[in-house]
């Protein structure tokens, strides 16, 4: 099982690059999983630190995705994260589980 964590620009961006890359699958129902596909994830925006009545929150910067799925698939945008806001449920690593 392969676990990609994603980072792009915006939830356009993401969206069409999840087709091209048939993570996302449309139909005249919608969007549905790609063959090999167990869960997408969408993060979207992240906020590192919450804002309070004196601070605005701080956010990472991009919109972002976790995808978990049999097929390995490469993607120019994956990223390596030290602090995951996300983790698949039983998987404590990323790649080649």
């Amino acid at each position: 099982m392969q676990v990609y964590k994603l980072k792009y620009t915006d939830r356009e961006t993401a969206i069409a690059n999840l087709i091209s890359k048939n993570v996302y699958i449309e139909t005249e129902e919608g969007l549905e999983y790609g063959t090999g596909i167990h869960a997408i994830v969408e993060l979207g925006i992240i906020t590192l630190t919450d804002g309070d009545l004196e601070t605005e929150p701080v956010y990472a910067e991009g919109y972002h995705y976790d995808v978990m799925s049999e097929n390995e698939i490469v993607f120019e945008n994956e990223i390596q994260v030290n602090n995951p806001k996300h983790m698949f449920a039983g998987y404590d690593n990323y790649n080649n589980i």
